[in-house]
């Protein structure tokens, strides 16, 4: 998908209280970023941001980061987040392939919303559920692992389902309609989420975890 491009997303992402703009400098000091020790939540790939938003409005009691590497959609939620006070969210402009550069053995969940399925095979260590990328993760997290995955695309969940599987991960929930069968009925909509919906296409789910 061709992205278009924002006049002034730049500068605009960049003068915003939310992004941090060298997380490296955080790695293992996140808690001082928030002045609290409280459980620190990252969405890879938070689009236009309306899932990460809405979690930090209504969880105040966890840190939110929403990460995504594209300005012309990470400014779509700093437009959102206009006159609003959320002490609890900050955003980071990255690529993940380079995620255990920012983070170290801080975070207590990980957020897969939608990503990007690269279909192709010679893709496969792009994918975000990929061997590569669950090594990745490994030094991210605090304790126990857990990963929440949400997608429209079969193919990429079947996938996943393995990925996880083959690496250790135990699948705590699981669905293949997300609105049928009601699983989450806290669930919070991503952007692309409302949108297959609407479409009545369904929404794969899984919660996954592994032992420390």
């Amino acid at each position: 998908m061709r992205l278009k491009n924002v006049k002034g997303a730049k500068e605009k992402i960049e003068s915003s209280s939310y992004l941090l703009l060298n997380p490296e400098e955080y790695k293992g000091h996140f808690h001082d970023v928030f002045e609290n020790e409280h459980p620190l939540h990252i969405e890879i790939g938070m689009g236009k941001g309306n899932f990460i938003i809405e979690n930090a409005k209504r969880y105040p009691e966890i840190n939110f980061i929403g990460i995504e590497k594209f300005d012309s959609v990470i400014v779509r939620a700093i437009d959102k987040l206009q006159d609003i006070d959320l002490p609890n969210l900050r955003l980071i402009r990255m690529d993940a392939s380079h995620i255990e550069n920012v983070f170290d053995h801080e975070v207590d969940t990980i957020y897969l919303n939608f990503s990007d399925p690269w279909p192709k095979n010679r893709h496969e260590e792009r994918r975000l559920t990929s061997t590569p990328f669950l090594t990745r993760y490994d030094s991210l997290f605090r304790g126990d692992y857990r990963i929440k995955m949400k997608t429209d695309n079969r193919k990429l969940f079947e996938y996943s389902l393995i990925s996880f599987t083959n690496y250790g991960y135990e699948l705590s929930k699981l669905s293949l309609n997300l609105y049928e069968d009601e699983l989450i009925k806290d669930n919070i909509a991503t952007e692309y989420e409302s949108k297959f919906v609407s479409l009545g296409k369904p929404i794969y789910f899984v919660e996954v975890t592994k032992k420390k």
